[in-house]
This record gives structure tokens, C-alpha cells and sequence, in this order.
């Protein structure tokens, strides 16, 4: 199978090409370095001399920001590594653009096409002395290719659905030839830990490194801090359609009782602002398009965010969060967004019922009475009234909870990756 793997991508390839090039005029790939994906000429190698460098590859924005603290911590220890972290969104290039700028050692690249030769291309110049997998960015190619150089190769923060479960289990021998040659292996939940044990001998449970995120710059409140406190208001995070038409009825419940309410819509996809905004006129709501250095107008009830990376300035500031995709039966399978932001920051978190893909994590919470289901309107809208009806933001013993599950996890993780570290000998 992995021959055939090999065959497949080879042969794709100038079509795969051809879709980056149109993905670029969509403005969906990075405007001047998209061709770090397709061509090794522009893979851009920059190696200081006589240091180790440790790549990370993690697919978007949630991954990026989850190794930030564990390569905080590996600096602490050693000033003899550097850095390569390996994304594939735009959106993850743009943040970090932001993010890096506090490391002198830590340089941002676009994740090449998961096809021999430019992987094989990939390792040769970059030379890393390790690679680290971040999630379920699990691909063929690239940890053949490094077991063949003897690379040590982990992956961290492991997870795997049932459907991905379920479709490695159709090709066990497969499975077992690729998972096999993974060093390490640290699962973020029971389920995962219990699939990779059926392939591999070294693996850990260590719980979700999400809950170790960080921000390493503050948070800017700015004026709309000052206009929001003035005020009622509560956040609608991450939100696919239709659950816009769900909050906004709770809006409408909640006006009701609170005169001087706001609603603030961070949707998922920021290109869908102006079909969020027609709905808002639909239910004659007086909506605001946000775009990130405006201010809130007065007399606006509808706040809809339009920008990337400043969603955690809105967490600071509310109380009360709703988290989307979590409403459509639809996505049952593969509900959920990453409610770990929110929580860090002090909010209370409601959901609906499709969260699979986060499931342990809005368990913890949900055990910790920081995150709670919702699954009518009109039970947001009476959760949310006992919130807004308290007059600041009491969520104190969250924070207690939340560190405490970070300490956890860390303290887990980085005992694991010291020790892949220091042994030279995998």
C-alpha cells in the first residue's frame, strides 16, 4: 500500500500544483510564498551553525499555538536548539507572522506536499535532527523517508477519530508499517492511546497539550473593551451557519429583559460576515461589521468580527461564550470547536451536542462545571440570563481549574520529549 501511496501522490502531483496556483488567485494560499509547498527551490533553508534543529509540524492556528509553550520550555533548558514549525493554512502563516517574533531561534515554513521527492528534498536541506508530528498529521512519505535517514520522528498530541481508526484498520499490515516506525508516540485522550498501542510499543497517554496554550504577547483590550463593559454582552464563538439564526433568537429572548445588549458573532469563516449581517436585517437587528481596528458604533446590538487572531481579546472580556459547530446533526461525527481559549481566559462555555471532536475536553470541563450542553435557544437564553444578570466576570475558581490541568499536562509532556531528546540512540 505505501507503494501504491508513492505512485498515487507522484502522479497527482502536477495536478496538486495546478490547485495550489488556483487556490492562490482565491486568495486561500499565501500570496508570495505558496510555492514552499510544490517546488524545493523555494523551501528557504536558514540553519545557524552547530545547533540542533528541532522541527514541528502542525497543521493550522490550534496545533501552532499548542507547541509554543513546550518550545518555551525546551529554550529554558538548552540555547543549543533551533526551531522549524511547519503549517499548511494561510490563516496559521498569519499568525505566525505575530507569534515568532518573540523567539530569535524559531522560523515559520509552509508544510511541503506529502510526496517523496520533495520530502526527500525537504530533509536534505533542512537537515532536522528531529521531527515532531502535532496531532493527526500523520503522513506516509515523511516518516519513511526520515526513518530511512534515522531522524527520530514523535508525534504529540496523537488523536484519532473512530472514522480514521476505522479506515487504518482496513490496512492493518500498513498501519503497523508506518505507525511501527514512529519513536514516540503521546496521545491527547484513552481512545487514541488504546488504537496506537495495537502498532507501536511507545506510547503515552499524556493528556491534550491544548491546555497548556498560551498567549506570549497581551491581550489589547482597546477602546471596544471600555464600550463592551459598559454594557450586557456575550460572545458567540466560531460559529457555522445556522447557528448565527440560533444565537440571534436568544438575542432576541434576552433584549427582552436587558436594554442595552450586545452580541458579538466571531464566525468561523470570516468570508460569510456579510451573509450573518443579511440575516441580522432580516430579524431587524441593528448589526456592525468589526473589522480589527474599528471601534463599536453606537446603538449597534449585532457585533459581527471580521479579522483573524484577536478572538482571545473578546474571550478576556466576556463572561459567557457560546462555541459553533456543535449544532448540526450533521457534523455528529465531527462537531466540536476548540473550547480550551475560552476556558484559559476565564468564560463560561456553552455547546450544543456535536462536539465528537473534542469530546474528552468538553468533558473535563463540563466535569468542572466550566462548560455546559445547550441544545434549544431557549435554554442559552435562560443560561445566559443568570450570567448577565451577575455584574462582573466571578469565573475565579475557572482559572484555578484550568492551571492546574496545565501544570498536569505539561509537566507529562515535556518528561516524555526530554527523554526522546536526550536519547541519541533511537
Amino acid at each position: 500500500m505505501i507503494l501504491v501511496y508513492r505512485i498515487l501522490t507522484i502522479l497527482l502531483y502536477p495536478l496538486l500544483i495546478i490547485l495550489i496556483y488556483l487556490r492562490k488567485f482565491q486568495n486561500k494560499e499565501h500570496k508570495y510564498r505558496f510555492r514552499e509547498k510544490i517546488f524545493p527551490s523555494y523551501f528557504n533553508v536558514l540553519r545557524k551553525e552547530n545547533s540542533k534543529l528541532v522541527w514541528f509540524h502542525a497543521a493550522s492556528i490550534g496545533e501552532m499555538k499548542s507547541i509554543l509553550p513546550l518550545i518555551n520550555e525546551l529554550n529554558k533548558k538548552d540555547d543549543n536548539f533551533e526551531f522549524l514549525i511547519t503549517t499548511v493554512t494561510l490563516s496559521s502563516s498569519n499568525l505566525a507572522e505575530r507569534k515568532l517574533e518573540q523567539f530569535d531561534n524559531v522560523q515559520h515554513r509552509f508544510f511541503p506536499l506529502d510526496i517523496e521527492f520533495l520530502i526527500n528534498q525537504f530533509l536534505i536541506k533542512w537537515k532536522p535532527n528531529y521531527i515532531f508530528l502535532v496531532d493527526s498529521e500523520i503522513w506516509p512519505n515523511l516518516i519513511v523517508n526520515a526513518k530511512k535517514k534515522k531522524i527520530p520522528i514523535a508525534i504529540i498530541n496523537a488523536r484519532i477519530t473512530k472514522k480514521s481508526s476505522k479506515r487504518w484498520m482496513k490496512f492493518p499490515k500498513t498501519a503497523k508499517t508506518i505507525l511501527n516506525k514512529i519513536d514516540l508516540c503521546l496521545t491527547c485522550n484513552k481512545e487514541t492511546n488504546e488504537f496506537f498501542l495495537k502498532f507501536n510499543k511507545n506510547v503515552f497517554y499524556t493528556g491534550n497539550i491544548k491546555f497548556i496554550t498560551e498567549d506570549y504577547f497581551n491581550i489589547n483590550e482597546n477602546l471596544n473593551g471600555k464600550i463592551l463593559n459598559a454594557k450586557k454582552f456575550w460572545l458567540a464563538a466560531s460559529t457555522h451557519r445556522n447557528e448565527e439564526i440560533f444565537c440571534l433568537k436568544a438575542h432576541l429572548e434576552l433584549k427582552k429583559r436587558f436594554k442595552n445588549l450586545i452580541t458579538l458573532i466571531a464566525p468561523r469563516h470570516i468570508d460569510r460576515v456579510n451573509e450573518i449581517k443579511t440575516v441580522c436585517n432580516k430579524l431587524n437587528l441593528n448589526s456592525q461589521i468589526l473589522d480589527e481596528n474599528d471601534l463599536i458604533l453606537d446603538g449597534k446590538e449585532v457585533i459581527i468580527i471580521n479579522s483573524f487572531g484577536n478572538l482571545n481579546t473578546f474571550f478576556k472580556l466576556s463572561k459567557s461564550v457560546f462555541i459553533g459547530k456543535s449544532m448540526n446533526p450533521k457534523l455528529k461525527n465531527q462537531g466540536g470547536q476548540n473550547p480550551i481559549d475560552a476556558a484559559n481566559l476565564g468564560c463560561r462555555i456553552y455547546h450544543g451536542p456535536y462536539v465528537n471532536n473534542f469530546r474528552e475536553i468538553y468533558a473535563i470541563l463540563g466535569e468542572n462545571k466550566i462548560a455546559e450542553e445547550v441544545t434549544t435557544f431557549i435554554e442559552l437564553t435562560n443560561k445566559l440570563k443568570l450570567d448577565l444578570s451577575i455584574e462582573n466576570k466571578e469565573n475565579e475558581n475557572f482559572f484555578k481549574i484550568m492551571n492546574s490541568l496545565k501544570e498536569k499536562t505539561l509537566n507529562k509532556t515535556m518528561k516524555q520529549i526530554n527523554n526522546f531528546l536526550l536519547n541519541e540512540n533511537l
